[in-house]
This record gives C-alpha cells, structure tokens and sequence, in this order.
C-alpha cells in the first residue's frame, strides 16, 4: 500500500498571535533577511492575506509581491507588514 502525503504548511499551524511571534523571531534571529521575508508570507498567509494587507495600507496583490521568493519589499512595506500583524520593529544590542 502507497502512503500518501502531503506538503507541510507551517501557515496552517500558528493559530495564536503568540505562535506568530515565536516564528518569526526564530526566523529573524537564525536565518537570512529571505528567510525572515518568507517567515512573514508564512505568518500574513497565516492570519489572512486579505486582513494583512488591508490593515498594512497596502493591495493583496502587493503584499503577495513584495513577499514572493524573488520579492524585494522595502523597508517601509515590512514595518508596515510587521504592524498589522499586531507587531514592532525595535533595535537591541548584543
């Protein structure tokens, strides 16, 4: 008998604002500035892409560009995009 399977989707798996932000802290302090872009398409597809996108000012469409794999979103789209998801940036010493 085959097993079937079928691809994970770490989208599908943070369901509280807190699974979010362990995410993408992990994200943002083990992996490269791709990986955080593609932590927070992870997250914004997470809590809706629409929601995000509205709440950061910006079109659906926008957002799902300046997040794709060959995205390059400004640092004004990621802050705004960090803020609708009930985020902040800040700055901290090592």
């Amino acid at each position: 008998m085959m097993i079937k399977t079928k691809p994970f989707d770490v989208a599908e798996h943070l369901e509280t604002d807190e699974d979010v932000w362990e995410f993408l802290a992990e994200a943002l302090a083990t992996g490269t500035t791709s990986d955080f872009i593609h932590a927070l398409n992870t997250a914004a597809r997470a809590k809706g892409m629409a929601e995000v996108a509205g709440q950061a000012g910006v079109t659906r469409a926008s957002l799902y560009k300046s997040l794709a794999e060959d995205g390059n979103p400004r640092f004004e789209t990621i802050s705004k995009i960090v803020e609708a998801l009930g985020g902040r940036l800040s700055i901290a010493g090592r």
